[in-house]
């Protein structure tokens, strides 16, 4: 799936509120630029039963005290397969999920840091790290830019 067929998907399962849709269709070129610099048209994400999302917590080597919660996405069921968290726990199993859809869950799961995208089979020790506070600024920035462009000038007559 294309990422224009991906944002069309993600619109299509918003909650029909006014706002939600709106807000994807605003902010959809922003997903879509940073989904644009991955390898990936969609990624394994590990889930539990109830389709919650594993979540890892890290810590700083030198600062144990300095921490950051990360999900991780996988290119193949078999990395999400092989994967630790996987082997551990019975009641995980790996999902595709479109890559829009992950970048937008990040701004709506709080407790995310960054969004970990392994972009090579059988290479899970490197990946892209996709920080939230840097998804939120461009963002952001792209909200700025719009309100900019519909704006009507006071002098407008």
């Amino acid at each position: 799936m294309d990422l224009d067929a991906q944002v069309a998907s993600l619109q299509q399962s918003a909650p029909n509120d006014g706002v939600t849709g709106n807000a994807i269709t605003t902010i959809a070129p922003s997903l879509k630029a940073i989904a644009a610099q991955l390898k990936h048209s969609q990624y394994y994400v590990l889930q539990t039963l109830e389709q919650g999302w594993m979540m890892t917590t890290l810590s700083n080597r030198t600062q144990p005290n300095t921490q950051k919660n990360i999900v991780y996405a996988y290119p193949t069921l078999q990395d999400a397969a092989t994967s630790q968290a996987a082997n551990k726990d019975p009641q995980v199993m790996a999902l595709p999920v479109p890559v829009i859809h992950i970048l937008f869950q990040l701004l709506a799961m709080q407790p995310i840091d960054s969004l970990i995208f392994f972009e090579t089979p059988g290479k899970v020790s490197q990946g892209v790290e996709i920080r939230r506070q840097d998804m939120q600024a461009l963002i952001q920035a792209q909200l700025q830019q719009n309100q900019q462009a519909n704006s009507i000038p006071p002098d407008m007559a």
